[in-house]
């Protein structure tokens, strides 16, 4: 099967070909590094971490680029407000990202670009507007002419003058048209500035990324990616000012992902509700987070709750359980044939599934079907090669979601919380099996599964394990 991949320029899903046979150029926007990263920053980059991974399990060679936004009205509104320097604010945020993407279990981007160090490439870029036609400077400031992008709008599908709405700001008086926007803001006092032809300033926020892909990756990419919020104006003024410098197409794939939502509204340090990722991972696994997204499709909205988190905690147990070792001898037979079936098939399956534009939730039920067996194997007393393999599989597959499956990774709040209590439960259920108290012992096992807590009673004694039911 061909990998399909909806593209948000032509609102639908298209084979996925390549620029360069075998190889993929991809540019995912990153954040705006002023305060704490939320669990919706790192949603976009776990989205785009899998379908990297899925690309590369598929044998493309994948060049990755994410960017960080050091130079910024919230970076500089923010060190105001706390009396720090705005470049080491943003350091500090930046370094601490990227150990949270470590944290997240996220590949390592092969260039970071920030927008800094790419002040003389942004300068001159607008320049080469400028010479073209397409920009014009107003009192310290430039702007791009909307007006001489004949598609401006293609990706977002606004008309011109329903893009007016919003984007007048002040301090951009002056402006040919109220839909221009900001290629490069004249100094205020008390602000970061660098030199240019048109004095003081610093760069406005679309150009950083056009300029940082075309740098890093060439003038034509296979993906570009980010939140769905980013599609107007920022993903739509990128395209303007890129197509407009190269006069080729920009990205060949526009790929958004959808947002994580809290009762009801999207992840946001302006609204406040946000859960950070220190928070989150306080009490719970990087695991868990992506079983939360991967559970519902990367392009719709991801509800955070107590009983969406629960769940995710719950199903990524289910497949650690999958690893659990043999107990038997059994390695012929037919648990073991079928064992090796459901194996293969899991495999074909999940690959289908991933190839109908990342589907995720339908990869997982397969990963699910492929434990199920495994535990009935084990259960049966299958050991030896078929058995190896079928967790071998498992571990491979959870792997191109990203999935660590260790039992270290992260706290998962109410499973650690909760252990002493099911080990002393467990205790005394061997105990009252001890005394041929039945009755009272399987009580005590129902009462565990109840809240979805599982004994399994070995030759070498009881263990347990969280599962979902499913």
């Amino acid at each position: 099967m061909t990998l399909n991949i909806y593209n948000t320029l032509t609102r639908k899903r298209e084979p996925f070909e390549t620029l360069e046979e075998g190889r993929v150029r991809m540019y995912v926007c990153g954040p705006t590094v002023y305060a704490d990263a939320h669990i919706g920053h790192a949603m976009s980059a776990i989205v785009f971490d899998m379908i990297r991974r899925y690309l590369e399990f598929t044998g493309h060679d994948v060049i990755y680029v994410t960017n960080f936004t050091d130079v910024d009205d919230k970076i500089i509104i923010r060190a105001q407000e706390t009396g720090q320097d705005p470049f080491e604010l943003a350091q500090f945020y930046t370094d601490k990202y990227l150990t949270h993407l470590s944290d997240l279990n996220i590949k390592p981007a092969d260039t970071y670009p920030r927008v800094t160090s790419e002040i003389a490439n942004i300068v001159r870029a607008i320049e080469d507007l400028g010479e073209a036609n397409y920009a014009y400077a107003v009192d310290g400031s430039v702007y791009f002419r909307v007006d001489r992008d004949d598609d401006y709008g293609k990706l977002s599908r606004r008309r011109q003058e329903d893009a007016v709405t919003g984007t007048r700001v002040a301090g951009e008086e002056g402006k040919e048209n109220e839909a221009d926007f900001a290629l490069w803001k004249g100094a205020k006092e008390g602000e970061p500035s660098w030199e240019s032809p048109w004095g003081p300033g610093r760069p406005g926020w679309h150009i950083e990324c056009s300029v940082m892909c075309l740098h890093h990756l060439g003038e034509r990419i296979d993906i570009h990616g980010g939140g769905n919020d980013l599609i107007f104006p920022h993903h739509e003024n990128e395209i303007a000012q890129s197509e407009s410098l190269t006069g080729k197409p920009f990205a060949r794939y526009w790929v958004h992902n959808g947002m994580l939502q809290l009762s009801g509204e999207k992840m946001s340090k302006s609204i406040g509700n946000l859960v950070t990722i220190d928070s989150f991972l306080s009490q719970y696994s990087a695991d868990a987070l992506r079983m939360l997204i991967f559970s519902g499709h990367y392009r719709k909205p991801v509800s955070y709750s107590d009983e969406s988190i629960g769940a995710a905690v719950r199903s990524t147990a289910r497949l650690r359980g999958g690893l659990r070792p043999a107990t038997g001898t059994v390695a012929v037979g037919d648990e073991a044939n079928n064992l090796r079936e459901v194996t293969e098939s899991a495999r074909s399956g999940f690959c289908q599934a991933m190839d109908d534009d990342f589907n995720t939730s339908a990869a997982l039920s397969h990963l699910f079907e492929l434990v199920r067996a495994i535990n009935t194997a084990r259960a049966a007393g299958v050991s030896g090669p078929f058995f190896q393999a079928a967790q071998e599989t498992l571990r491979e597959l959870a792997g191109v979601l990203g999935l660590s499956l260790t039992e270290a990774d992260g706290a998962d709040g109410d499973v650690l919380a909760a252990k002493p209590f099911i080990d002393l439960l467990v205790s005394v259920r061997t105990a009252l099996r001890d005394e041929k108290q039945w009755t009272v012992a399987d009580m005590v096992r129902e009462g565990l599964a109840a809240h979805s807590v599982q004994l399994e009673d070995t030759p070498e004694g009881t263990t347990w394990r969280i599962e979902d039911g499913r």
